[in-house]
């Protein structure tokens, strides 16, 4: 069983590097979002199933705010986190905060009339009248992504909020089939995408049986769907960085985000169910400094392949909160 992240900074302790970011008096990094125009900090507030476990609002709001204060300003949440408690959340604060704060929902429906819906109902519980970012949710497989791209599918309603400026950038996220993730990067125009990078996914693709460990470039997102996004000059939100907690242990916390922070990729959305999470996240954050290649080299290979396949499996039939 793996070990809880507190366990696991208990046992291991935080390197001599991130030791010395704790007391980082320097701003969080930031970094332009593709080619929108907008930069962003390198961290984003995770608002899924890690902020919905605080038992109360106030508690919940306070790490929020902290989190702003510290310049992790970029929040991600989505319609379906917490069945809205997640926005409702955020909605509090969005009367005084709104205006500091880079506002990023996802939508679950797949047909144009319901994500029409799902993005006034999000708009009331998050207290405004526009989004930075709406992502299509959960890309799954290509059946799906023809369901998204079909007439009357959720697609025709993401570009029209953007064109009529309710969201500034329109994306999608998933994190079980590359394959898919590759294909509607490469057919759509959208601004922005967030997708499974981590350490144990560079190495994993997919054959008849389900995820398979291969030759990295075989079938990751890092090696199909990435470069696409880079290409063609997309803001890239990594996720899954800490895996769920599966790769606590594998590697350490710096190690775990240093990984993602080092693929060209804009931010990554960091899940924070503990305040002291928050502190030590943007501490690292401040600290970053790109690994070398051959450092993310040997971090691909610090997870053993059956286990790889085993948390890719997971992220297959995972469903966000």
């Amino acid at each position: 069983m793996a070990l809880s992240r507190r366990e696991f900074l208990g046992v291991a302790g935080l390197s001599p590097l991130a030791v010395r970011a704790l007391g980082a008096p320097a701003p969080l990094p930031h970094r332009p979002f593709g080619k929108t125009g907008m930069d962003v900090p390198i961290l984003a507030f995770g608002a899924g199933s890690r902020f919905v476990s605080y038992e109360s609002d106030e508690e919940a709001l306070k790490v929020l705010n902290r989190a702003i204060d510290l310049g992790m300003t970029y929040i991600d949440t989505a319609h379906s986190y917490g069945d809205g408690k997640s926005e409702e959340r955020i909605g509090q604060l969005m009367p005084t905060r709104r205006e500091e704060v880079v506002l990023q929902t996802k939508l679950s429906a797949r047909t144009a009339d319901d994500a029409r819906r799902q993005i006034d109902l999000s708009l009331k519980r998050l207290q405004t009248d526009h989004l930075e970012v709406v992502h299509i949710h959960a890309l799954e497989s290509s059946e799906d992504l023809a369901a998204i791209e079909a007439k009357g599918g959720v697609l025709e309603a993401v570009m029209e909020a953007r064109d009529q400026k309710v969201a500034r950038f329109a994306g999608i996220t998933g994190h079980a089939d590359p394959v898919a993730m590759k294909a509607a990067l490469e057919r759509h125009d959208f601004d922005c995408v967030q997708m499974a990078l981590n350490l144990a996914r560079a190495r994993i693709g997919w054959d008849d049986e389900g995820a398979v460990a291969t030759p990295l470039g075989d079938g990751s997102f890092e090696a199909l769907a990435l470069p696409v996004a880079n290409k063609k000059g997309m803001g890239v939100i990594a996720m899954k960085v800490f895996g769920q907690e599966h790769l606590l242990g594998q590697a350490s916390i710096e190690e775990l985000i240093y990984y993602a922070l080092s693929l060209p990729v804009s931010l990554a959305t960091l899940g924070m169910p503990k305040p002291e999470m928050l502190e030590e996240n943007v501490a690292l954050g401040r600290a970053f400094q790109a690994l070398p290649e051959s450092e993310m080299q040997r971090l691909r290979m610090v997870v053993p392949e059956p286990r790889k396949a085993a948390f890719a499996r997971f992220l297959r039939h995972h469903a966000d909160a």
